[in-house]
């Protein structure tokens, strides 16, 4: 197995929506990257997204102007899997969310890589562990980021049953000297930690919109005015201790909150918007209206909002209450 010292080369799968970002952190990171897609297209866009995002780093603080170009050359291109894969210590497979298509892109990984080789999957959706090749379980991880990869800190990590603990020690000592928060999950669950929180979250936000309670912009003003900025402070679990165990016991014993029923189906409201092809930014609508607004100027503002906040929230981190 690699040990962290070993690691100097990683292979990027995938450079659509996670692929540059994670190239980025890797490659600020000290690491030689290269990346891997099929589509000509989808590799000049994210050549022009990681050069400006590390722009945005720069114009942020985040890195030395100066070293722009030193950081996006470290990162290359590779028109194969194989040429991708040549020499590389460390793999992120971050394609498509689509089973056939990792099958396919897993056989080869199997035949091209040492079995000292991490492999990790940033996969959402499925469970990697029954989609790789039984030859690769012993060195099969799950590293999962969330977007974009190169501003939110989170990382969660889960290992084969197969693979030693020592191999997600070594990536989760990766990610955190590349500033990234990694959290180590015990066993893989379909959603992760966050995931599996943020559809909690939906079922009631959909649920109080689908029944007229209130609207999307009242939900987002209570969510940014009350428990969010707290989080940063307490979290979800040392909250339940400053308020009390027994009134978060209580609100269980009498039953004060009820589950929504038929929680699983699509909620009216969310149809109705994907069905008008309102899909937010992406169509210039949404529950809100960005009708004439520049989408990537809105991008930019919220990359340094984030950059804002994520400052605040790793200064509290650093010395927690």
């Amino acid at each position: 197995m690699k040990t962290l010292n070993d690691i100097k080369k990683i292979a990027v799968l995938g450079a659509g929506t996670m692929g540059p970002g994670i190239a980025q952190v890797f490659a600020m990171g000290g690491y030689e990257v290269t990346m891997w897609t099929r589509s000509e297209t989808t590799r000049e866009k994210a050549k022009t997204t990681l050069y400006t995002s590390l722009k945005t780093f720069a114009e942020e603080g985040e890195i030395p102007a100066d070293k722009i170009d030193e950081i996006y050359g470290r990162v290359s291109f590779a028109l194969t899997v194989p040429e991708a894969l040549e020499g590389a210590d460390f793999v992120m497979e971050t394609i498509v969310e689509n089973r056939d298509a990792k099958v396919e892109l897993y056989k080869q990984i199997a035949e091209l890589v040492a079995d000292d080789v991490i492999v990790a999957s940033n996969t959402s959706a499925m469970n990697i562990f029954e989609v790789v090749p039984e030859k690769l379980l012993p060195q099969q991880i799950i590293c999962h980021w969330y977007s974009p990869a190169q501003l939110l800190p989170l990382v969660e990590v889960v290992k084969s049953e197969q693979a030693p603990q020592e191999m997600a020690d070594v990536a989760m000592q990766m990610l955190t000297n590349c500033g990234k928060t990694a959290v180590f999950m015990k066993k893989f669950i379909r959603g992760y930690i966050v995931n599996r929180l943020q559809q909690c979250l939906n079922r009631e936000i959909f649920f109080l919109m689908d029944n007229g309670y209130c609207d999307a912009e009242a939900i987002d003003l209570a969510a940014k005015a009350s428990f969010v900025p707290r989080a940063v402070v307490l979290g979800l679990v040392k909250r339940a201790d400053f308020g009390g165990l027994d009134m978060t016991a209580n609100n269980y014993k009498n039953k004060s909150y009820t589950m929504p029923e038929n929680g699983d189906e699509l909620p009216r409201v969310l149809a109705e918007k994907v069905e008008a092809g309102e899909l937010g930014i992406k169509t210039g609508k949404g529950f809100y209206d960005y009708t004439g607004m520049d989408i990537e100027a809105l991008k930019t503002k919220r990359d340094k909002q984030l950059f804002e906040i994520f400052r605040v929230a790793k200064k509290f981190m650093a010395d927690p209450v």
